[in-house]
């Protein structure tokens, strides 16, 4: 996409006179009380924030009161929502929507303005006892100057080997990185050679203040999003037919995951944070009745967030519908160093 390199250049300085804006103390980042921990990335889409975010949320919610505020992409509402085991991804996002499924006495707040929403969480008397604050996708978000910023990187996409919006996947030059305390390299394959893990350290040029760590994502046990029982990824077998239905920025993946277990895979893909229409609907239920025994439907966990706020899903898929958990493992038998760090912030040690 070379004839868009122009358009970059432009989108470019404009970034960039905005990040020397704040640099230089024109425009003002604001610090809290309260600990925030901001997890976001350089790109668009797809470097697994919200795994990262869980990872947090598992660490440290067993001694501290957390909140995760977000600025819920997609949603039809405005302004502040706290979120409550009624809303829907219509309401908060499906991602907001899918952690406040998961951890259900977890805070889930969602606003465009993060210091507004920090602001809310701190005094509204239902969530001023929130002890940290985790910001989901802020790193852009300048005014808040969190007490700890972590930068994903997905392996896939490598900051340093990309161009900027519209020609790249790039919301700001790469050299951004320099203001994350940690960055993480995601979606790492288990095997990551210690020579790659080098190259790629070469590569970010990162300060000797910045820490860096390796993460793979983790696929859990099929989830039923109805009714029934989990279903362990080892008991799929070749005789399955199974249909994917996503709406995520890279699909390949999951899809590579459940073709290792059988070669009956179809597929329906949408686009990143797809609503899904009656059309929609009717096209997964079809696709579905028109597969052999054994069969079932395949989802991820933030298509499920929008799919159960949708009427119209046949008793067959509803029976045969699960959807699949990610988790995040550190490489390098670093997760301890990673955890350590994160419960400093916190305050815990």
């Amino acid at each position: 996409m070379w004839y868009l390199l122009p358009f970059s250049w432009l989108y470019g300085l404009g970034v960039r006179v905005r990040n020397l804006l704040f640099d230089a103390g024109v425009l003002k980042s604001r610090q809290f009380d309260t600990p925030t921990i901001c997890v976001g990335n350089l790109t668009v889409g797809g470097t697994g924030k919200t795994p990262h975010v869980e990872y947090l949320i598992r660490l440290l919610s067993p001694c501290h009161k957390v909140a995760v505020l977000s600025r819920g992409y997609k949603r039809k509402t405005k302004g502040y929502v706290l979120a409550d085991r009624q809303s829907t991804a219509l309401d908060i996002g499906d991602e907001p929507c899918q952690m406040k499924t998961k951890f259900p006495s977890l805070t889930v707040a969602v606003c465009e303005d993060r210091c507004k929403g920090i602001c809310q969480i701190e005094t509204d008397k239902r969530t001023r006892q929130t002890e940290v604050i985790l910001l989901d996708d802020a790193f852009q978000h300048r005014y808040v100057k969190a007490s700890l910023t972590i930068l994903l990187m997905d392996y896939h996409r490598p900051i340093y080997s990309d161009h900027l919006l519209p020609a790249g996947q790039l919301r700001e030059p790469w050299s951004g990185r320099r203001r994350a305390d940690m960055v993480v390299v995601t979606k790492c394959p288990p095997s990551l050679s210690e020579a790659e893990r080098l190259q790629i350290t070469q590569s970010l040029r990162l300060k000797s203040s910045q820490t860096l760590f390796f993460s793979t994502m983790a696929y859990q046990d099929l989830k039923p999003m109805y009714c029934g029982a989990d279903k362990p990824l080892d008991h799929l077998c070749s005789d399955d037919h199974i249909l994917l239905v996503t709406g995520i920025a890279r699909p390949l993946p999951l899809m590579e995951m459940l073709k290792s277990h059988t070669p009956h895979v179809s597929c329906l893909n949408y686009p990143d944070h797809h609503h899904f229409t009656a059309k929609d609907i009717s096209d997964i239920n079809n696709a579905f009745a028109s597969l052999p025994s054994p069969k079932l439907i395949v989802t991820t966990e933030k298509d499920a967030a929008r799919l159960q706020g949708v009427g119209g899903l046949s008793e067959e898929v509803r029976h045969h519908l699960f959807e699949v958990p990610i988790e995040v493992k550190f490489l390098f038998d670093e997760g301890e160093k990673f955890d350590r760090e994160i419960k400093r912030i916190a305050k815990e040690e």
